[in-house]
């Protein structure tokens, strides 16, 4: 069981992860499929890095931080990408995407605060 303070991330990665996954599956479906090759990649990256840092997380590694930082990245470019397209899976994708890039950025906050007290 993951440590209680990574719980939350923890569920927002997975939420994050399975809203990408419908996201670029949806635009694969898409009549200008090439015009949504930004969005694919992007839903990719983000579906695969949400899914490593839960593990991180859930590990409680001493990278989990540092992954926390880039999955937040990724996150919010994701986001920003997904938000252009009007169709309702990107729009719930960049949602997604935005609530776990805050909620990684809180988490990452939190043990940066905690390392500098130990």
């Amino acid at each position: 069981m993951a440590e209680e303070r990574y719980a939350a991330c923890i569920a927002s990665a997975n939420a994050c992860a399975e809203a990408c996954d419908h996201c670029a599956s949806k635009c694969l479906a898409q009549s200008e499929v090439q015009s949504m090759a930004r969005c694919i990649a992007l839903d990719v990256d983000c579906a695969e890095m949400c899914r490593l840092n839960a593990g991180f997380m859930a590990r409680a590694s001493e990278f989990a931080s540092d992954v926390c930082r880039l999955s937040a990245r990724v996150c919010e470019a994701c986001a920003a990408e997904c938000a252009k397209h009007p169709m309702d899976h990107c729009q719930a994708c960049a949602r997604a995407c935005r609530e776990c890039a805050a909620e990684c950025l809180r988490v990452c906050d939190g043990m940066q605060q905690r390392s500098r007290a130990a």
